[in-house]
């Protein structure tokens, strides 16, 4: 069964030449599952089965191939295994390794190469001057070998593939130059995020804290707005507790008034039943001395009796409502205590609420006065470092200006030291020639005055005092005017000098014996002159 659909050949052309290699080119599918064991075979036409075949080659994929991708592939066929030519037509078969055919290619055949096969015609536009020279001419066509013109694409190819390649590795250098500057710039990024971190991290415990004392306060402020609430509504119940207090003492006014008025009345009764008891006892003493003489006294009497009896029962319900009164009088003055304790308590809580309040609005002043001394103490702690940080960095300033002072001191003091030190070289020179000088004039004068009685090398003088006198009077040189740098450093410099040249007169002194009776006092004069010449500069 073929599979025509997931194997593909590619370029196949309709004859070939058995003398070179045969390139095969297919294409695989991304729904062909290929294995190592596929294979490609050149078969005659009309074939029937493949075992038929007259070579073949194991089917390839390009390097880095997965499976479930299109890719293109090429096999050869070595010239050695291919037919010879003829008139036979060929076809390609590409075979799974279960033995079943997924592709057939075109046709074809293998044929003798010619010589005007290896041939190709190019076309070529003149140049502008020769169309010029010649008219309207057409382009030349050259004809050049196929293997001349193949060597030449294969050339151009190659070195399109060289700078291909040059520039695969400029672009891999560059990218591997880009990921050092990436790694880098990651790196940094990443110290600059972590020290970001941290810093975010202290800002946000700071920004906690903040948010904990705002919190603090804000609660603070909160219990103080409900105390001032709470007193607000204890205030408002205070003034109506004290509002029913006037009210029930109003009651109790007018409760004791109508009692005053009731006793008023009762006492009045009392009097009339006192008057009327009189009369009655009169009247029943005028009874008894007249002895009642007619009913209608009678009649009047029992009238004048039952109004008593009515006075007495009316005087009994004013007793009555009188002692109603007391009670409710006793009743109202409970309430008027339970009134009075309860105005007398929340005036307690009042106050201790107000209590509260001023200690609440006293703690919260003294931690604003606390925020704003810590504000002021860090403001004078910024104000102090950057006073530090100006004065350390002036002294830092006058600290290179002095530097820089010193540099160029030392500079003018070396060359200072570096003139005197030629001077002392030009001394020395006048020195030796002076002494060389002195010393043929003392072997002239020995030898004009002694004659043959002059001393032999072994006899030597002993002393000083046996050398005759210098017969040239020896003239200190003076020293030029030197700059203000030479006089701070001249004492220094000339203290120096004439130790060394102490050493070098010494070593001289070592090495040439008949010198040292002489060279002292040719010696001390100069230094003694250099010593003492720092007046003159």
């Amino acid at each position: 069964m073929e599979k025509q659909s997931k194997v593909e050949f590619r370029n196949v052309g309709q004859m070939y030449f058995p003398q070179s290699r045969v390139e095969c080119h297919y294409s695989l599918t991304s729904h062909y599952h290929w294995t190592n064991k596929d294979w490609i075979g050149l078969f005659k036409a009309g074939w029937s089965s493949v075992k038929e075949y007259t070579t073949f080659a194991w089917a390839l994929t390009p390097e880095g191939y997965t499976e479930g991708n299109n890719a293109n592939c090429c096999v050869h066929f070595q010239a050695s295994y291919l037919p010879r030519p003829s008139a036979v037509e060929y076809q390609f078969v590409y075979v799974d390794q279960r033995g079943e055919v997924c592709a057939r290619s075109r046709q074809f055949t293998f044929c003798i190469s010619r010589p005007l096969d290896e041939l190709e015609t190019l076309t070529e536009e003149r140049d502008e001057d020769e169309e010029g020279g010649e008219g309207d001419g057409d382009d030349l066509l050259l004809v050049v070998p196929r293997a001349q013109l193949l060597q030449t694409r294969l050339d151009e190819c190659l070195r399109e593939q060289a700078d291909s390649k040059q520039a695969r590795e400029e672009a891999e250098r560059e990218k591997e130059r880009e990921e050092e500057r990436s790694k880098r710039a990651k790196e940094e990024w990443e110290r600059e995020r972590e020290g970001m971190n941290e810093e975010i991290s202290e800002l946000r415990d700071n920004l906690r804290r903040s948010c904990d004392r705002m919190e603090k306060v804000e609660g603070k402020q909160k219990d103080m707005q409900s105390s001032q609430e709470t007193l607000s509504t204890l205030l408002d119940e205070k003034a109506e507790r004290l509002q029913r207090i006037r009210e029930l003492e109003d009651d109790i006014m007018v409760l004791i008034q109508r009692g005053k008025e009731t006793e008023a009345e009762l006492e009045r009764m009392k009097e009339r039943v006192k008057k009327m008891s009189t009369q009655l006892r009169d009247e029943e003493e005028e009874r008894n001395n007249l002895q009642v003489e007619n009913g209608a006294v009678l009649t009047e009497l029992r009238a004048m009796q039952k109004r008593l009896e009515a006075s007495e029962r009316g005087a009994e319900g004013l007793r009555q409502e009188l002692s109603e009164m007391g009670a409710q009088q006793g009743h109202s003055h409970a309430e008027l205590h339970q009134a009075r304790l309860q105005a007398a308590q929340l005036t307690l809580q009042q106050s201790e609420a107000d209590l509260a309040l001023r200690e609440g609005r006293a703690h919260w002043a003294q931690e604003r006065e606390a925020f704003k001394q810590a504000a002021e103490l860090d403001k004078e702690r910024v104000q102090k470092l950057n006073r530090e940080v100006q004065r350390k960095e002036q002294w830092l300033q006058e600290e290179r200006m002095e530097r820089q002072k010193l540099e160029v001191e030392l500079g003018k003091e070396k060359d200072c030291n570096r003139d005197l030190l030629d001077y002392m070289h030009q001394l020395e020179q006048r020195l030796e020639v002076a002494t060389d000088n002195k010393w043929n004039e003392v072997a002239l004068y020995y030898s004009t005055t002694r004659g043959a009685d002059t001393p032999s090398q072994d006899e030597k003088p002993s002393s000083e005092d046996e050398m005759p006198a210098s017969p040239l009077p020896y003239r200190t040189p003076r020293l030029p005017y030197w700059s203000d740098a030479l006089e701070r450093s001249s004492h220094r410099s000339v203290k120096c000098l004439q130790t060394e040249t102490d050493e070098e007169e010494q070593n001289k002194t070592s090495k040439d014996e008949d010198k040292p009776l002489i060279l002292p006092d040719l010696t001390n004069p100069i230094l003694s002159e250099l010593s003492d010449c720092s007046p003159l500069w």
